[in-house]
């Protein structure tokens, strides 16, 4: 039984770590298509500058953000995880 939920908990960590990480890849293509789109509109260059700092904080600190929330799981997921399949067995 213990086999099975350690199994269990490392399979939804590593779908949950998979979904983190490629959320943050789908977020830095849609940041840098829009930036890119958006350069023909943009006549100061001032402010052209202005939105690609804002752009590089914005993946900043969210992806660092969701490497914590990763590394965080990771380190605590017998409990976190061990919760959530515990409800999930005890609604079916």
């Amino acid at each position: 039984m213990a086999d099975d939920l350690q199994s269990r908990i490392d399979a939804m960590y590593k779908r949950d770590k998979y979904w983190a990480w490629a959320f943050v890849v789908v977020l830095w293509i849609t940041v840098l298509f829009v930036l890119i789109a958006v350069q023909t509109y943009i006549s100061d260059g001032s402010i052209t500058l202005v939105c690609w700092i804002a752009a590089a904080a914005l993946l900043l600190f969210n992806t660092t953000s969701i490497w914590a929330m990763v590394r965080h799981y990771g380190q605590d997921r017998t409990h976190i995880y061990g919760l959530d399949i515990k409800h999930l067995d005890a609604g079916r």
